[in-house]
Formats: structure tokens, C-alpha cells, sequence
């Protein structure tokens, strides 16, 4: 059974128009299973709209509207929220900055997206960032879109 995990790459690209938005719609279609959203995917999301209001890409108005569609997915249960899964987390991280980061050069922040994905039991991981890819990979997962 497949079981996707979607990065904030991706999420940001559901829920704000950009450069990634068709290609995360056509992924989202052919997988409409609801998704996890870790607590990790809430600040992480969160700080993305925040910044492109900052840079902006967007306005206060589109980053609210875009935070409301969120908390509609998860009030639908196409977003799903997690327990608390920071110790499991931690440790699965702590393995994958040990084993793939001095070979391939992945930034924290791929590392705690990819261990959530599998302490999550995801099979298929989702994203537009090449060394999180990569890491996914190396990790057992198929990667998309």
C-alpha cells in the first residue's frame, strides 16, 4: 500500500499559486488520500506564508486565505494531524545526518522532513527540493512528483 508524505514544498504549492502549483495539483490528484501534517508542517508552513508575505510574493490577504483552506483541508481530514512525534523523530534524524549527510550534504530541515516520513510509515515521499529527493531515496522512498 502506498502512503505519501508531503513536504512543505509541496503543501506550499497546493495552497499558494507559484511555479510548482501544476505539478503539486496533477500529484494531488492522482493521490487524493489524506495526508499527514506533523506539527513540523504547521510552523514550517506557517513561516513559508510569512515569508512570502515578507518577499512579497504574497499578500496578507493570500497568505490568511491560504492558512484558511489549511485548517479547512484538516477540519475535512485531507490533512490529518499527528501525535507528538518529536522523540522518534529526533532519533530517525540523528541516523540520517549520520549515515547520508556527509555524502550527499542535506540541511536539517530535509533531514527532520524525511525521518518524519518514516516514522510516519510513508512509502512515497513528495517534494520539490533536490537534496531532500535524494535523501528520500536513500531512504527506502519512492519520490515525487
Amino acid at each position: 500500500m502506498v502512503k505519501p508524505y508531503a513536504d512543505t514544498s509541496v503543501l506550499f504549492s497546493l495552497f499558494v499559486t507559484d511555479a510548482h502549483s501544476p505539478k503539486a495539483d496533477a500529484w494531488r490528484q492522482a493521490n487524493p488520500v489524506a495526508l499527514d501534517f506533523t506539527g513540523f508542517h504547521r510552523i514550517e508552513l506557517r513561516n513559508a506564508l510569512g515569508l512570502a508575505v515578507f518577499q512579497q510574493r504574497l499578500t496578507p490577504v493570500e497568505s490568511l486565505a491560504a492558512w484558511q483552506e489549511v485548517e479547512q483541508d484538516l477540519a475535512a481530514g485531507l490533512l490529518v494531524p499527528t501525535p507528538n512525534l518529536w522523540s522518534k523523530l529526533f532519533r530517525e534524524a540523528e541516523a540520517l545526518a549520520e549515515h547520508h549527510t556527509p555524502k550527499i550534504g542535506c540541511r536539517s530541515l530535509d533531514v527532520l522532513h524525511v525521518a518524519a516520513a518514516l516514522v510516519l510509515g510513508a512509502t512515497d515521499f513528495c517534494t520539490f527540493d533536490t537534496r531532500q529527493a535524494k535523501l528520500a531515496q536513500l531512504a527506502g522512498m519512492q519520490v515525487h512528483p
